[in-house]
C-alpha cells in the first residue's frame, strides 16, 4: 500500500526539485524523485485545485525494487447522469452539441486538456483521470428519449468532445456502440474523434449511416513515432493501427479524416508533412489540427513528463510552448487557446496548410445532413423503458 504524507493548505507538489547548479558544471541538473508507472501517462497524482488537503507519496517508505514496474489498476464507476447531450457555446469549438459516454480516459494522453475535469469529483488530473473512469451505461436510452422529444432540433452530435468514446473499456461495455445504434435508427448525424483502432468494430453501423450522410470519423494521429506514442499516449492505439483504421473506414465508404491534435511545438511539429502524407495514402478525406494547450494542472503534468522522457529536449519544448503562449505555458483566451500566437505558431499553421493542400485534403467535403432525421424511429421500443 502506498503511504502518503498529508499537508495542509498549499500548492501542488512537483515531483522534480528545482534545478540546482552543479559545482562542476554550468548546467542545471534535474533530480528525479519518482519512478514511472507502467501503462500510464502521468508520473504523479497531484491534489486537485479544489481540495484543501494535499497528499504526496512517501517515496522514502519504499525500497527501490518496489517502485520499479509499479502498476495501477483501472477502476470503473457508474455515472447515473439524467441527461446525455451537452450543449456547447464556446466560440472556438466547432460543435454545438456533444455526447461523452465516459468521464476520464484510459488512454492516458499526457497532454489531454480534459484532465482537470476530474478535479470536480475531488480526484486528481493525474493518475486518477486515467485510472478512475466513470461510465454511463444508460447513455443509449437517454439519447433515444432525447431524440424522440418534440423539443429536439436535429443537429450534428460530436461523440467524445471531451474523452475518447472508444477507449479500452468500450471493448467490454459497448456503450458507444449502443449510442451509434440509436443515432443510426433516428438518422441523426454525428462526428467522432478517436485515437483507438476499436472504432473499426462499428463499421457496420457507420456504413448504414454513411448512406444518408450521417457520419464522419476523425482519427487522431499525433505522431508516426511508435516509441513517442507509447510514452505520450500509452493506451491509445499505435500509429500504424490508426493508419489501418483510416484505411479500413475509407474502403468501407465511411468518410474519414485525420486530426493532428495536439501538435507539440519542438516535439512533433516536424512530423506534419509525414503525418498528412501517411493519412492521405491511407484514405483520409480531410485534415485538421490543434496546438498543444495545457490548462490548470496539465501544465505541471506535461512539464514533469517531458523532463522525464526527453531531458535533452525538454528545455527546447517548454520554451517553444512558452513562445506561442505569451511567455506562459498556457493562455485561456478563446482566440488564443487553440491556435497560440507568435512566429512559431504561425509556422505550424502555415506548414499544416501547405501540406494539407499539397495532398489534396483542402478540397470541400459535402458535410453531414439532418434532412433524413426521423423522430419516431423507436416509438414502440421507448414504451418499454
Amino acid at each position: 500500500m502506498v503511504k502518503h504524507r498529508v499537508h495542509g493548505y498549499g500548492q501542488r507538489q512537483n515531483i522534480y526539485k528545482q534545478p540546482e547548479k552543479n559545482e562542476d558544471s554550468n548546467e542545471a541538473e534535474i533530480i528525479q524523485t519518482r519512478k514511472n508507472i507502467r501503462g500510464r501517462g502521468a508520473l504523479d497524482n497531484p491534489t486537485g485545485r479544489f481540495e484543501k488537503l494535499l497528499t504526496e507519496d512517501d517515496v522514502e517508505s519504499f525500497e527501490e525494487e518496489d517502485l520499479e514496474g509499479r502498476q495501477i489498476q483501472t477502476e470503473v464507476f457508474i455515472d447515473k447522469t439524467k441527461s446525455i447531450v451537452t450543449i456547447n457555446d464556446s466560440p472556438d469549438i466547432g460543435m454545438e452539441a456533444s455526447i461523452n459516454p465516459y468521464r476520464g480516459c484510459e488512454h492516458g494522453c499526457i497532454y489531454c486538456f480534459a484532465r482537470p475535469t476530474h478535479e470536480y469529483f475531488g480526484l486528481s488530473a493525474g493518475l486518477d483521470f486515467e485510472s478512475k473512469i466513470f461510465a454511463k451505461p444508460e447513455a443509449p436510452r437517454l439519447l433515444a428519449e432525447k431524440l424522440s422529444s418534440r423539443s429536439w432540433q436535429p443537429k450534428v452530435l460530436m461523440i467524445s468532445g471531451v474523452t475518447d468514446c472508444y477507449q479500452p473499456l468500450e471493448r467490454k461495455l459497448k456503450i458507444t456502440r449502443g449510442v451509434f445504434e440509436v443515432l443510426r435508427d433516428f438518422r441523426n448525424p454525428a462526428a467522432i474523434v478517436t485515437k483507438n483502432f476499436l472504432v473499426t468494430r462499428d463499421i457496420d453501423i457507420f456504413q448504414d449511416m454513411a448512406k444518408h450522410d450521417l457520419i464522419k470519423v476523425n482519427i487522431s494521429l499525433t505522431t508516426l513515432d511508435g516509441d513517442l506514442a507509447r510514452k505520450m499516449e500509452p493506451r491509445a492505439s499505435q500509429p500504424h493501427l490508426k493508419l489501418k483504421a483510416i484505411e479500413m473506414l475509407a474502403k468501407a465508404n465511411v468518410p474519414v479524416g485525420v486530426m493532428m491534435g495536439p501538435i507539440v511545438p519542438g516535439l512533433t511539429d516536424h512530423e506534419i508533412p509525414n503525418v498528412i502524407k501517411a493519412a492521405t495514402d491511407a484514405g483520409a478525406l480531410t485534415a485538421y489540427h490543434t496546438i498543444l494547450r495545457l490548462p490548470w494542472g496539465v501544465k505541471d503534468l506535461f512539464e514533469n513528463w517531458v523532463r522525464e522522457h526527453y531531458p535533452d529536449r525538454a528545455g527546447r519544448v517548454l520554451n517553444r510552448v512558452r513562445a506561442i503562449r505569451g511567455g506562459k505555458l498556457y493562455e485561456s483566451d478563446f482566440e488564443l487557446r487553440m491556435a497560440g500566437r507568435g512566429i512559431f505558431a504561425e509556422q505550424i499553421h502555415q506548414m499544416f496548410a501547405l501540406y494539407k493542400k499539397k495532398n489534396g485534403l483542402d478540397r470541400p467535403w459535402r458535410g453531414l445532413s439532418i434532412e433524413h432525421f426521423r423522430r419516431d424511429a423507436r416509438a414502440g421500443q421507448l414504451n418499454l423503458f
